[in-house]
């Protein structure tokens, strides 16, 4: 009973905000960008071509809330906020002039109905992995929750003329094909298309943001996107050139003597990412790595496949706290160091206090080496029990470090 009428209670809100606003979705396009990696970075990729092309634009991401020239970075701690943001950012943007309207949309967003009475122009999914698990029951019901997205933009917004744009590389897009129903066009993009067929300005060119498989995945998404919109070519490859990356996101604090960089990767398969293309570029081919497990109370099970996943690619590891919430940190740790062999020993510490892991793995470094420190990005807190927040700043702490070392 509970349950029903807490899902009663969101879409009730969904529902009152488009009222209270009076429709502002119909007058605007509105693009919402779902999946597990690379929502953030492709909506900064696909805001800054809209941008150079003339468009004026806003925004809601994990990073920040954007209204034409005017932005302000989301301390909310929530990607996709509810209790009728969404409906009155969408009437200020309407009223602000803007033409394009772009939203992260998250998992538990979509269970919170936060995507409802929306009229979406466009749907776009990055890829899926298995992420929230704990929260959803399954990987096929949090995958399930992607595809209701698709399936309320195919069925329910009144927009006439639709996209869905598609990862064909990501083995679940047969899964959004179908949630899509013939509802508007599908577009397809890929980095091999990308990288064979339409980018012929060399890796080398672009930055560092750029060289990364997963990065070229969200040039091709937000291209795809802007082609669509009958942007020409050479404007987006120049801002894909100009593109200095997101804050958080293979965010590089140093380069030399030693590589310092700070990612938010939280998930296997995005630290699996990250650590193979930071080791392409290593020139001692050693990493040093700092990281801990996603919150406290959810994804248990991929606490041993991250401490797995470290060992195989670092020559050092300092695993550190990261938001323990209620959890006990400690036992946090020890499931991620259950993922380690039985002879990872003298190349591995413990480390709870983040501020003095980084330390320890600024001291450890030598001309040529690389340190990754990832799991918090560009997040404004660390959080622990009975819903206490700690003020931090993973960039401001590495600045400060390096500049004592």
């Amino acid at each position: 009973m509970f349950a029903f009428l807490k899902n009663a209670y969101h879409y009730f809100l969904a529902f009152v905000g488009n009222i209270i606003y009076w429709f502002p979705s119909r007058k605007i396009f509105v693009i919402g960008i779902t999946g597990t990696k690379g929502k953030s970075t492709t909506l900064e990729l696909i805001n800054a071509i809209l941008e150079s092309a003339g468009k004026k634009t806003a925004l809601v991401s994990s990073l920040r809330f954007k209204i034409g020239d005017k932005s302000i970075k989301n301390m909310t701690g929530m990607t996709m906020p509810g209790r009728l943001f969404l409906q009155k950012k969408l009437r200020k943007a309407v009223d602000a002039g803007c033409q394009y309207f772009l939203i992260e949309v998250t998992s538990q967003g979509i269970l919170q109905h936060r995507h409802q009475f929306i009229n979406w122009d466009a749907a776009l999914i990055t890829n899926v992995q298995p992420e929230h698990i704990e929260a959803h029951g399954s990987f096929a019901k949090y995958r399930e929750s992607k595809e209701n997205f698709f399936r309320y933009v195919a069925e329910k917004s009144n927009k006439a003329n639709k996209f869905f744009f598609i990862n064909d590389d990501d083995p679940s897009k047969s899964y959004f094909v179908n949630a899509a129903s013939n509802a508007g066009k599908i577009i397809y993009f890929s980095r091999e298309k990308f990288i064979n067929e339409e980018m012929d300005m060399g890796k080398k060119s672009i930055g560092n943001w750029l060289q990364s498989n997963f990065n070229l995945e969200n040039a091709a998404a937000a291209a795809t996107i802007a082609e669509s919109q009958e942007i020409a070519w050479p404007l987006i490859q120049r801002t894909l050139q100009s593109f200095k990356g997101v804050p958080g996101r293979m965010d590089y604090v140093q380069e030399k003597p030693f590589a310092v960089i700070i990612d938010y990767a939280h998930t296997p398969d995005s630290l699996e990412k990250v650590y193979q293309t930071l080791l392409t570029r290593a020139p001692n081919k050693k990493l040093i790595c700092v990281l801990g497990a996603a919150g406290g109370g959810r994804d248990r099970w991929k606490r041993p496949v991250l401490g797995k996943v470290a060992e195989k690619y670092c020559k050092k590891i300092i695993l550190t706290n990261e938001d323990p919430f209620d959890e006990d940190p400690s036992g946090i740790l020890d499931q991620i160091e259950s993922g380690f062999s039985k002879h990872q020993n003298k190349n591995y510490f413990r480390i709870l206090d983040r501020r003095e892991a980084i330390g320890k793995a600024i001291s450890l470094a030598v001309k040529g080496d690389t340190i990754i420190i990832t799991g918090k990005g560009t997040e404004d807190w660390i959080r622990v029990e009975k819903g206490r927040k700690i003020p931090w700043s993973e960039k401001k702490t590495v600045e400060e470090l390096l500049a004592k070392n």
